[in-house]
Formats: C-alpha cells, structure tokens, sequence
C-alpha cells in the first residue's frame, strides 16, 4: 500500500493497480470510490467502483481523486476517460454522483437488476418506499410526531438524487464485467452486489470493518431483511475464499474477511438474543429500539427504528414471537400499532 495525497494505492495479485479515494459523502458521512486500472495490450482500462453521493463535496472529491491518479500514473485523467462505472447497490451514497458523471463521460454504468429502479425511476422509490415506511412506522407504534420527523428524514436525504440512465445489469452479464466477478448479495440492499478482482474482494456495504451494516426489514422493500442478509454472508464467506484484501465502502480495508464476517454474524445473533429477552413481555418495535439501542439523535432514531423491526420480522418470520394483541388488527380497518410477545 501507497499512499499519496490521501489516495491509497494497492495492486492485485495480477498487477492491476486499485486507487481507493476518499470522499466526504453527506456532511457526518464519509467513504470511498475505487478507481482501477488495468493495462491491457492497447491501453489502460479505467473502472470505477461506486461514484459517491453526489453531493457537492462528493463530486468535487472524486474529481480531483481521478485527477490525482491520473498525475501518479504520467496521463491526464478525468471522467471522460472512465469506461465502466460499477455500483455495488442502490444506495444514493454508492450511485448518486453518477448524475454528474453521465453529463461528462460516455462510461457504461453496470447495476443489479433488483437495484435498477433505484437508478433509473428514483422519484417512483422514493414516493413508493414512502408509503411503506409510513405504515411500517404505525405498526412500530411510533407516536405521529415521530413518524413525521423519520419521514421528513428519509424525504430530504432521498430527495437529493434523480434518475439516470443505465446501460447493463450484472445478471443479463452473467455476472461477470471484463475480469470482475460479481456475487448478489442482498440484505443491506435488494441488489447488492460484491466484486471480485484477483485476490481482492470490493464489498460496498455488504461487510464493512468498523460497524455491522445497517438492516431493514423486508416489509420495507423486498429481498432486503436480516434472513437474506444472513444467508448472503454465508454464500460471500464460501464464495470469497481466496480473498486477501477487501475494500469496504466506508472503513478501513479488511484484512481477515473470514473473520470479520463471523464478528458481524456474532453481533446480529446477540441482538436477536436481547429482542428475545426483552419479548418476554408484549413490546412494540419502537419500544423494542428504546431498550436496545437507547436515546439516539438525528437520522440514528430511524435506522435504530428498521434495524430493531429487521431483527422482529426475523424472529417472527421463523416462528419465534406472535403478536400479543392480535385483537386490535381483528377489529381496525386500518394500520395499528402491533405488540410482539416471545412464544
């Protein structure tokens, strides 16, 4: 590893030169964009991986990045000269500077097909994802002022990007783009995908080496959840075998990632241990994120909220709570609040 202008460099077991460049997502957010280069017998092949947040900050970050890795490697460079743009998932911190990018260079951008809309018809998500996080609040007995300040959360940060254009998706690739392999992964995000080059493993958000990714619960949006999360980090760990090095969308490089992910299965197995402790009495899911992750501020209060209700679906997809007052539901002709009792 090199590092340069707060550019790190890395090389594959081929040769392939990785550049991981800092960027300053949302104001509390930071993370990475990869830029990768492989020489090929005509000239160097530029991916990128992941365009940031689109932000202003983010934007002016990952141009001078490239810039700065132009100037290391002797050639000009921007984005004009990018051929492929990878997105590990449909979150606007990983795909949303590729508004910008689409004005300024001919890449094609590949993304996940369960992923696709998020890009494509943004503003449909966002009004779809809406409705359900609604609902999801009133059954998580959220009061109405707490419901209208996560949802005024949600709109404002889903209200910075716009659809854009995409040119090919993993499974119609067969999941392979050039050299890169590519696994779905969902969980953190319906088409969540990890990339493979060599012996180094770009994981987006999928296992990161500072925190345990944020869940939701599949009532939200589909193939998200904790079970598909679980079983995603089962196939990653068989799949990723030969992984030396993995690159995180935020955090630190991973060094052990056979390790890291049995530390993240670990803290999702004591905190599907403490709902069931706290279940021997008839809870709500917003009750449930009181007593598990205490008095949180900000945008925490609502990923608090989903991480508990992704951690109660789990539970109560596998048989393991019921709901308490099943009365209230029998007798309203709307969405109520909802109590969950261990059996």
């Amino acid at each position: 590893m090199v590092e340069e202008n707060g550019i790190r460099a890395y090389r594959t077991s081929s040769g392939a030169k990785i550049f991981a460049i800092p960027l300053q997502l949302f104001p509390i957010l930071r993370g990475f964009a990869y830029l990768v280069v492989e020489q090929t017998d005509r000239r160097p092949m530029f991916t990128l991986i992941d365009s940031g947040s689109g932000m202003p900050n983010s934007n002016e970050n990952l141009l001078a990045g490239i810039r700065a890795v132009g100037e290391r490697i002797g050639q000009p460079l921007d984005f004009a000269q990018l051929d492929r743009i990878l997105i590990t998932h449909g979150h606007i911190d990983h795909f949303g500077g590729c508004a910008q990018l689409r004005e300024q260079t001919s890449a094609q951008v590949y993304i996940h097909e369960l992923d696709l809309r998020n890009l494509t018809n943004y503003e449909e998500r966002t009004v779809v994802v809406s409705r359900h996080l609604e609902e999801f609040l009133i059954e998580a007995g959220a009061s109405e002022a707490l419901r209208e300040h996560c949802l005024s959360l949600y709109r404002i940060t889903k209200g910075l990007g716009r659809s854009i254009t995409v040119d090919r998706t993993y499974e119609a690739e067969n999941y392979r783009v050039g050299r890169f392999e590519a696994l779905h992964v969902p969980g953190h995000c319906a088409g969540h995908v990890v990339l493979k080059l060599d012996n180094v493993l770009f994981s987006g958000d999928m296992v990161l080496s500072h925190i345990s990714p944020h869940q939701a619960p599949e009532q939200l949006t589909h193939y998200t959840g904790l079970g598909h999360y679980l079983e995603s980090l089962s196939r990653l760990e068989e799949w990723a075998k030969d992984i030396d090095l993995t690159f995180g969308g935020h955090g630190s490089p991973i060094m052990n990632l056979e390790q890291r992910i049995q530390e993240i299965r670990q803290v999702h197995q004591e905190r599907l241990a403490q709902v069931l402790e706290i279940l021997q009495q008839p809870h709500t899911i917003a009750e449930v994120s009181k007593l598990l992750f205490g008095e949180v501020n900000g945008y925490n209060i609502l990923l608090a909220l989903e991480e508990s209700g992704a951690h109660v679906e789990y539970l109560y997809q596998r048989g393991l709570l019921e709901i308490a007052n099943l009365e209230d539901l029998e007798n309203a002709h709307r969405v109520v609040p909802i109590q969950y009792r261990r059996l």
